[in-house]
């Protein structure tokens, strides 16, 4: 637990650093992710489903970021699998699952909100303990960039097959 506690404090100083550092939220999200360190898979896999560009673009859009520990808490091997050519739709769709149009800051939330993702399936968003996002937990909350929000997760999510 402990460990787990670090680790977002980490992620959310290094973030705030970093927006800091850019002018407030003067970069896009691929930018900010980027710069903040702890993103190296999720831009691996953007990379590898060809939504780089979109990402970069003029949006709005609302991130729900896994870390690189939520891509290594998957089981061994899944991320290797999704990032092959072959499976690129099926990286595409876990993806967008993480992706809202629009900028969805967390005083927007509410419990038992169904929000709609890219990929076309909902979240369900829960406030009992604290910001879920299905299974995930919002760790960091709120990174405004220049084209959206990123809110980093610790987990990540997968859109029922």
């Amino acid at each position: 637990m402990f460990r787990k506690t670090a680790l977002a404090l980490t992620t959310a100083a290094t973030l705030v650093a970093t927006s800091a550092l850019a002018g407030g939220h003067a970069k896009d999200i691929i930018d900010t992710a980027s710069e903040a360190g702890n993103f190296g898979t999720l831009l691996a896999a953007a990379e590898a489903a060809g939504l780089v560009e979109t990402l970069k673009g003029e949006g709005p859009f609302t991130v729900f970021a896994p870390t690189d520990e939520a891509f290594a808490a998957l089981p061994e091997g899944t991320v290797e699998t999704l990032l092959k050519p072959e499976n690129k739709d099926q990286l595409v769709a876990i993806l967008t699952y993480h992706v809202l149009s629009g900028k969805v800051m967390s005083t927007d939330l509410t419990d038992d909100m169904e929000a709609p993702t890219v990929q076309g399936s909902s979240v369900t968003i829960d406030l009992d303990n604290g910001v879920m996002v299905e299974e995930a937990t919002v760790v960091q909350a709120d990174i405004e960039t220049s084209n959206g929000v990123i809110h980093v997760i610790d987990t990540v999510i997968l859109p029922d097959s």
